[in-house]
């Protein structure tokens, strides 16, 4: 498989070094021993590399392959990922078993990436950042803490706006918004599903809802945004701060909503609908998977370089790896279902089968969001009034 990738990949290229404008409970683990040794010399460090002791193929060097050889010299590589940590720790060990670079991994959630990496200052403890939803990767794009990086794989993404203008981050999956309702809860309470956001605010559903913490979380960022951007920045305040009256709990991560619901710890959880689809499958047939009739919005879950990495070339081999097949198309042996976003990818039948209504979705503003989702986060709170709410889960 590894020489498969090596002749699909090689291809001229200039490995753009450019950095772009401007904790969790600790998890890391090291993936199955390398299979291979690394050579012993790389060519000289292109200029502009950061990272202690990295060397990297001159400029000018540069294809695929001399990508690989610099990457395997490194050795090793960290990556943060906010995905599912099933199918964190399964790309991390395919990309070690095709490369035998030693990879370890830490799972956090976006928002937590964030901050993580902003207070490390140009320092960061981990290469590359995987999986979650944009919102927080543009938040460090516009602090400067994503590496530019013009990937030979992004000639397969189905549009250029499924990855960032000045590539500091590429996508790789797209899941919808929406909610996930217990049928058998809402039979026992006597009471319909809910069809639109408004529904979400009915006096009925008092303490059954979930929606995940938007300090921590990138996906409760995206339902801020979301609801900015359909109704405006005050109406919005003035719903969040009615729906706020029929949550139950914050969860830490995007995906906890959706792990509620089946075993009836809530009865209705807002978040990404292939999380639903995942429960589903386990077991959870009393899930019924809503696409909000009044509009929504969906996350481009993506892949990114740290600006400052000690593997830089180890990174770069990272995002072409994420943006192929022998990456994305493993993904459901993990339980991720997200529709994919690369033309040579096999899209998962198991999220076709659901038939989700991926056209009724807003222009969503990314560009808005970059430059506002940190406001818009201090506004939410602002309107509750409940920053220390002790709902809002942070373990």
């Amino acid at each position: 498989m590894r020489k498969n990738l090596a002749l699909l990949l090689a291809c001229s290229m200039m490995l753009g070094l450019t950095a772009c404008g401007g904790g969790g409970t600790e998890t890391t683990a090291a993936a199955t021993e390398a299979a291979t040794q690394a050579p012993a010399e790389t060519p000289a460090a292109a200029e502009g590399d950061k990272g202690e002791g990295a060397e990297a193929p001159a400029e000018g060097a540069g294809d695929m392959e001399a990508l690989i050889e610099a990457a395997k010299a490194e050795g090793e590589l960290t990556v943060y990922g906010s995905c599912e940590e099933e199918y964190l720790s399964l790309a991390c060990k395919n990309f070690e078993d095709l490369y035998g670079i030693k990879t370890k991994f830490q799972r956090l959630s976006t928002s937590e990436v964030y901050t993580k990496i902003s207070e490390e200052a140009g320092k960061p403890s981990a290469d590359v950042w995987f999986g979650g939803t944009t919102d927080p990767y543009n938040e460090a794009v516009a602090d400067g803490l994503l590496m530019e990086y013009e990937a030979v794989n992004a000639k397969n993404l189905i549009s250029e706006d499924y990855k960032d203008p000045t590539n500091c981050w590429y996508g790789i999956y797209k899941g919808i918004l929406g909610f996930m309702v217990n049928t058998e809860e809402l039979e026992r309470l006597n009471l319909e599903a809910p069809k639109t956001w408004d529904d979400l605010t009915k006096e009925e559903y008092k303490g059954l809802i979930m929606l995940s913490n938007p300090n921590t979380a990138g996906t409760a960022k995206l339902v801020i945004n979301t609801m900015i951007q359909m109704r405006g920045h005050d109406d919005a305040m003035e719903y969040f701060k009615k729906l706020d009256q029929n949550i139950n709990q914050y969860t830490k991560s995007g995906s906890g909503p959706s792990k509620m619901v089946g075993p009836g710890e809530c009865v209705i959880g807002i978040g990404f609908l292939h999380d639903g689809i995942y429960q589903i499958l386990q077991g959870y047939d009393n899930i019924e998977l809503i696409v909000p009739e009044d509009g929504t919005s969906f996350e481009v879950g993506a892949t990114a370089i740290f600006n400052g990495c000690t593997h830089p070339n180890a990174a770069k081999l990272w995002i072409e790896y994420a943006l192929s097949p022998e990456c994305v198309d493993h993904a459901k042996e993990a339980g991720s279902y997200q529709f994919l976003v690369l033309s040579n990818a096999a899209q998962p039948e198991e999220a076709a089968r659901f038939g989700l209504d991926m056209n009724n979705t807003i222009d969503y503003d990314f560009e808005d969001a970059k430059e506002n989702s940190a406001k818009y986060v201090e506004d939410f709170f602002n309107a509750l009034g409940s920053a220390n709410d002790s709902r809002f889960m942070t373990e």
